[in-house]
């Protein structure tokens, strides 16, 4: 997942606690070991490779994940999908800092794209590509999995009250901390070098919620006068210009993950439409990446 994982937890017990705090951090490596487009020996690059042949069987839990992947690209209407990976390579994202490719090559790209080009059998529980050059890329969903199966591992371990998160971008909030009713986490706001007119964001109250932040900034380059980051919009080939930082708070860090990267690509046309999808959803969207910035919608905790 190419990311930082930190966690911290309370409670009377200082053995109990780090037992369980290390066996959260397992949890979290053997998911990177399954998950990680990058690793060869990982699940899911052995899927790449041999999903175009013909069906392969994976595990339970990977399939669940694959099948609520394919939930979350529908209810999206497409701005979530774990088949970007062709368009992030195309665009010097896949282990750079990015580049505008050729119209060629992003056609190519688009070509390759798409949750219509993967076949889930719940049957067999096999997945099978329907041409060459499909690739999964869990980058946008498998560090939010992997934080709130961590934090499972935390509560059947009896802890009440920690704090996970995953490179800044999702964290878990499980109860609260002692001296406070809720976690105070912040949103980090645009660099300076963008020249962001905005004041300090406020932070957002967490208690048994996970939040993710979605932002174009850190991977970027900038051409023509724009700024152009590494999260794509699988339905155009090009990176996110609607919106420039979106976040999403629910119970499920594995949904926030994913939605938060949605909501940047929706932006404030699809805002109404995501922020509905669930129950008590909090949303956050900031816009105008390239004319100067504005907060569409803050959540707080009433």
């Amino acid at each position: 997942m190419a990311t930082r994982f930190e966690l911290v937890v309370h409670g009377p017990d200082l053995t109990s606690l780090r037992a369980a705090g290390e066996e959260a951090v397992a949890e979290i490596e053997r998911l990177e070991d399954q998950l990680s487009l990058y690793r060869p020996a990982s699940e899911i690059a052995g899927l790449n490779a041999r999903a175009a042949s013909g069906p392969v069987r994976v595990s339970p839990t990977l399939f669940a994940l694959l099948r609520h992947a394919q939930q979350l690209h529908r209810e999206t209407g497409g701005a979530f999908d774990i088949t970007i990976a062709p368009l992030v390579r195309c665009w010097g994202f896949m282990g750079g800092s990015g580049r505008r490719p050729t119209p060629e090559e992003e056609a190519e790209a688009r070509a390759n794209v798409g949750m219509d080009l993967v076949c889930l059998d719940p049957d067999t529980l096999a997945v099978r590509f329907s041409r060459p050059g499909v690739m999964l890329d869990l980058g946008a969903i498998g560090k939010g999995y992997a934080i709130e199966r961590a934090a499972e591992v935390l509560r059947e371990a009896g802890v009440t009250s920690a704090l996970l998160h995953g490179g800044t971008s999702t964290v878990y909030a499980l109860g609260h901390p002692p001296e406070a009713d809720f976690w105070q986490v912040a949103l980090e706001g645009p660099p300076t070098t963008l020249g962001s007119p905005l004041s300090p964001l406020p932070a957002v109250r967490l208690k048994d919620e996970a939040m993710s932040v979605s932002a174009i900034w850190g991977r970027s380059f900038q051409a023509e006068g724009k700024l152009f980051g590494h999260i794509l919009d699988p339905r155009t080939g090009a990176p996110a210009q609607s919106a420039v930082l979106a976040a999403v708070v629910l119970p499920s860090a594995t949904e926030t993950d994913a939605l938060s990267t949605a909501l940047l690509l929706l932006g404030s046309g699809g805002h109404s439409h995501l922020a509905g999808l669930r129950p008590g959803m909090r949303t956050f969207l900031m816009l105008g990446a390239n004319e100067g910035f504005r907060v569409e919608k803050l959540p707080l905790r009433d």
